[in-house]
């Protein structure tokens, strides 16, 4: 091989590996916009996670609302559990929401 045939094929992989991270690029970029524009389409969302306490290593009590009411739920590797609900007309700052 020349020494001109050795620096085409340099060459040419520099200009391969260009063209992947510029295609690369270019799709992060068309992803994250296509992203950006499904947040405007969302309508009100019915279900929304309020607040969420771990405890125990695979165990967490999370606060839902879904609609007007609100839901209490404990939550383990394999298993969700009503623990009690209420409108949220009951449930009022101070009070006691579980009976």
């Amino acid at each position: 091989m020349t020494t001109t045939a050795i620096g085409f094929d340099w060459f040419r992989y520099a200009g391969s590996m260009v063209l992947v991270l510029l295609l690369l690029g270019g799709m992060l970029w068309l992803l994250r916009r296509l992203k950006g524009l499904q947040g405007t389409q969302h309508v009100a969302q019915r279900l929304q996670l309020l607040e969420t306490i771990s405890v125990g290593p695979r165990q967490k009590i999370s606060l839902l609302r879904v609609g007007s009411n609100q839901v209490l739920v404990g939550i383990t590797a394999g298993r969700f559990t009503a623990l009690a609900h209420w409108s949220e007309t009951e449930a009022t700052p101070g009070t006691d929401l579980v009976s």
